[in-house]
């Protein structure tokens, strides 16, 4: 078992490391764009975006879930069969979407705003949105591809480079040629097109005259479902952001979303998690102790989850300020937000368990349920933001955003247990739980907008952590296990 989790927390770090810079490229970003865009220019790209995330979801419409299980099948191993229905079907449905997206032009502009005027200034981001929709669906797959043969560093290499593309072109266009938001849509258009290049022999090598029918309807069966599902996840993550602008204004929603992303530092953890979690439990959920196994991952996640949550919280209005002359890593017009972030940290981890949860869905191939409860989801969502929006303003919007990741992972935990039952070390996890609770109700009643010594915060985030241990959710042994697994992984790689 050891031996397995070493290998899960290699491909995490590895596959973390495209990640961790990519996400990286909001903690870059974040602080550039507060520092020269006003609120307002921030709201803009923030619906802009949000829409392009629903969108993008319509673009794959469950491929790549389904090629992610059907070309992890032994019979699939080596085939081309796979990949070409799968892409080829994924490349004629992008031209059919892109070309009527164009043709809606006129009807788009709810996309920037619900005001005529700003509709006008901006349209013209709608053109460089549909072209960045339409490349990066075609690189899904083949990212795909790597990840199933194993090629994890030169998936990264793809990764980093296309963010570090979209960083060089930020600061180009934005400083030297003094473009407005529209160089962040033009940076981004250019490093999609670098990826999109970049993966064509990954394509051209796979590609084969073996178009499957009769595979296309398997792949569409189990792939469909994952439509409504995406949506519905999809939408837990950006409704917000128009809701909040419906409800508020623009300047009101550039804050929020400024604030938002930052809790993204969240998000680094558990994308890595993730990219290396999905063909971990593929490859071993036949094995005799894999119930045993899922459920230690859950354990170490969750533990290592919520120090990350409970660290950042404590510290983040220091790292927020951090800056000089006048220029700070978060612009000092966005700093009324900071609040809600320790909430949108916690809605990530959550969001982490649901990606945990999820495993039994896959092994058993069960899609069809995922729509619905992902879709409950939704609706908490969508209820709790006009429902708290209103009275606690963005505060309500992060608390909508936490609530309905509880919610989404409660109801995969429930049906998933039905499907693959996985023996959960509940009494660990609820004592972490408990604590983060504990941390939490510090943060917010004595150290949240006031002055509160790094010391003291540094003493109440050690003292959590000595806490996990204490209360047995961590013992020796394992942080012995998990210090070697992370030694292990450091020296192969730097070997490298």
């Amino acid at each position: 078992m050891i031996d397995k989790l070493k290998q899960l927390s290699k491909e995490t770090v590895v596959y973390g490391i495209s990640t961790v810079v990519g996400r990286f490229l909001n903690f870059v970003l974040v602080p550039f764009y507060s520092n020269i865009f006003n609120p307002a220019d921030m709201g803009v790209m923030a619906n802009l975006y949000a829409y392009m995330a629903i969108f993008n979801i319509v673009f794959i419409y469950g491929m790549d879930s389904a090629y992610l299980k059907m070309g992890s099948l032994k019979e699939s191993n080596g085939s081309t069969r796979v990949f070409t229905t799968s892409y080829m079907t994924i490349l004629l449905s992008t031209a059919v979407f892109s070309i009527l997206l164009f043709l809606s032009k006129p009807w788009l502009g709810i996309s920037v705003s619900a005001d005529p005027a700003v509709v006008a200034k901006y349209e013209h981001l709608i053109s460089f949105s549909i072209n960045i929709l339409a490349l990066d669906a075609l690189t899904v797959l083949p990212f795909i591809y790597l990840r199933l043969q194993n090629k994890a560093m030169t998936f990264s290499k793809i990764r980093v480079i296309n963010i570090l593309i979209n960083i060089g072109m930020n600061f180009i266009l934005v400083l030297g040629f003094k473009m407005g938001v529209e160089a962040v849509f033009i940076s981004n258009l250019i490093a999609s097109g670098y990826s999109f290049l970049a993966l064509m022999p990954y394509v051209y090598e796979n590609l084969s005259t073996d178009y499957d029918f009769s595979l296309l309807k398997r792949i569409l069966k189990f792939g469909l479902p994952f439509l409504p599902a995406g949506m519905a996840a999809m939408l837990m993550q950006v409704i917000d952001k128009p809701i909040v602008e419906r409800l508020t204004n623009l300047d009101t929603l550039g804050i929020y979303n400024a604030n938002y992303k930052l809790g993204i530092f969240m998000m680094l953890f558990v994308s890595m998690f993730q990219f290396a979690w999905q063909p971990f439990f593929l490859k071993h959920a036949s094995d005799d102790n894999a119930r045993q196994l899922f459920a230690r991952v859950f354990t170490y996640f969750t533990i290592a989850g919520s120090i990350i949550v409970v660290f950042l919280s404590l510290f983040i209005e220091d790292i927020t300020a951090i800056g000089f002359g006048g220029v700070h890593f978060l612009g000092e017009a966005y700093w009324g937000g900071r609040n809600i972030i320790p909430v949108i940290l916690l809605g990530y981890l959550f969001y982490g368990f649901y990606v945990n949860f999820n495993a039994s869905f896959y092994i058993k191939e069960k899609s069809i349920p995922i729509p619905v409860l992902l879709g409950a989801g939704a609706v908490v969502n969508v209820g709790l933001n006009f429902l708290l929006i209103p009275l606690m303003g963005i505060m309500g919007a992060a608390l909508a955003t936490l609530g309905s990741y509880v919610v989404i992972s409660g109801f995969f935990f429930w049906y998933g247990r039905k499907l693959f039952e996985i023996d959960y070390e509940f009494r660990k996890i609820f004592s972490i739980l408990g604590l983060i609770t504990v941390v939490f109700i510090i943060y917010y009643s004595f150290i949240s907008g006031q002055e509160v010594s790094f010391f003291i915060k540094l003493l109440i985030a050690l003292g959590f952590v000595v806490s996990i241990i204490f209360t047995g959710a961590l013992s020796l042994r394992e942080i012995k296990v998990m210090k070697d697994m992370i030694t292990g992984f450091t020296g192969r790689f730097r070997s490298k």
